[in-house]
């Protein structure tokens, strides 16, 4: 039964601890402090910034909320609390709403969303209403 043991390469249950002198050396490898990450952890705008693609990403992000803070005060609260802003492409900018009731009442509502664009200076690409997904649990 042994012989089988060993070659699962399954250690027996019953093996003798380490050896005296060999615990404090463990014990002073598990205590070493963890590596300086001090690089690692630039702030993620600047390491955003620094990749052409991810400022371009960025800077769409930072517009996309700039529309957003226009058009939520001409809003309801209540409808302004259950929509935010979503992404901003080339094709449009999208309003994500948290239900299909709230969904609704912005697509009523984007001749005034689409006026206070245009107020503002942006005549980019049209408004688009979607229904954020819900969650699976």
């Amino acid at each position: 039964m042994a012989a089988s043991v060993r070659r699962r390469g399954v250690r027996a249950a019953h093996a003798a601890p380490a050896a005296p002198e060999e615990q404090p050396e463990r014990a002073a490898r598990l205590a070493r402090p963890a590596r300086s990450t001090q690089t690692a952890a630039e702030p993620l705008a600047r390491a955003l910034s620094a990749n052409d693609t991810l400022a371009g990403l960025l800077a769409r992000l930072a517009q996309s909320r700039e529309r957003w803070e226009a058009v939520a005060p001409g809003l309801a609260p209540e409808l302004a609390a259950a929509a935010r802003a979503g992404p901003l492409d080339d094709k449009g900018w999208v309003i994500v709403a948290d239900h299909a009731a709230a969904a609704a009442k912005l697509r009523q509502c984007l001749p005034e969303i689409e006026a206070a664009l245009l107020a503002r200076g942006w005549q980019g690409p049209p408004v688009k209403i979607k229904v954020r997904p819900r969650d699976p649990s």
